[in-house]
């Protein structure tokens, strides 16, 4: 996802025995911040900012939680996938089939994104 535009750049389909993980959309000029499950997987990014879990100590709640702060933004596509396009679910089996309908809903929350892009725009001048 474009940080400054919040618009989906990048999109990787795979089988669900497949971990997250395992996929590095990673650029090496970046800082990627990922959740508690990514934690010890490799990344070609520069810094990885991936959240700490088990016991903690204070430093390291005070890290989970500013990784937490710059990861916000980042969870927007699923959410309004989810609930405003009702796509949680996708009900075909075959993986390019399932690859399609999952770029023409990333495709629609680009379009839905330009529109809020657009209306801020409007809304400021």
């Amino acid at each position: 996802m474009d940080v400054d535009h919040q618009l989906i750049r990048d999109v990787e389909v795979t089988t669900a025995s497949l971990h997250d993980g395992e996929i590095d959309l990673s650029k090496r000029d970046e800082v990627v911040y990922r959740d508690r499950g990514y934690t010890g997987k490799k990344t070609k990014a520069k810094g990885n900012g991936s959240m700490k879990r088990g016991n903690l100590n204070i430093r390291e709640k005070l890290r989970n939680k500013r990784i937490s702060k710059k990861r916000a933004p980042g969870e927007r596509p699923f959410s309004v996938i989810k609930r405003t396009f009702h796509g949680d679910r996708t009900y075909v089996k075959t993986l390019p089939r399932v690859r399609v309908k999952e770029i023409f809903k990333c495709f629609a929350y680009d379009l839905y994104q330009l529109v809020t892009l657009e209306r801020k725009r409007i809304s400021v001048s």
